[in-house]
């Protein structure tokens, strides 16, 4: 009984004192905390507000918020869906991208890669990087766009529109139009 009582104390203060290295080693390392993420939440399914109306419902499977960055932003790099909601909650446009980031002080979205967008009247607008801005309530590109509607397609680069993507403008553009010969 003694030699099972000094083997289990010799035991246990060999495990304290390596972890203890273990924990001043790990503490060290993160000393500070600007560049890791405060918090991440996995299968989001959310609503935004703006002065107390709900804006956005954004869908993302993983968001990481980065509260001690300069200027500090929330992430979502593993794709997300963000539908822009007027007063009644209809959706007015819905955008996909492979990466998002918000940046709180900007009040900025910055979408990137595989950039799908919607509007109400089901036009579908693809590009590599839109902003939008809250403050401004524009969505924006200098990227290359293309913007399918009905009956035609229109190419350009820079784009510019207000949120619901229902009025825009297009800068260096191009386009399939359809010709109807006259007789």
């Amino acid at each position: 009984m003694y030699l099972a009582t000094v083997i289990l104390a010799v035991v246990s203060s060999f495990f304290s004192w390596s972890c203890a290295g273990k924990d001043k080693q790990l503490g060290a390392a993160i000393t500070n905390r600007d560049s890791t993420s405060v918090i991440t939440t996995r299968g989001v399914d959310m609503y935004i507000s703006e002065n107390g109306v709900v804006r956005y419902h954004v869908i993302a499977e993983e968001w990481k918020i980065f509260d001690q960055m300069k200027p500090p932003f929330y992430s979502m790099e593993k794709g997300v869906l963000l539908e822009i909601v007027d007063t009644l909650m209809q959706v007015e446009s819905t955008l996909k991208a492979d990466t998002a980031y918000f940046m709180n002080e900007q009040e900025l979205w910055h979408l990137r890669h595989n950039v799908h967008a919607e509007n109400i009247e089901k036009e579908e607008f693809d590009t590599q990087e839109l902003f939008i801005n809250n403050r401004l309530k524009k969505m924006y590109s200098d990227s290359l766009i293309n913007i399918k509607q009905d009956k035609q397609i229109i190419i350009g680069r820079g784009f510019e529109s207000n949120t619901s993507m229902t009025q825009y403008t297009i800068r260096k553009t191009e386009g399939v139009f359809p010709v109807t010969e006259s007789k």
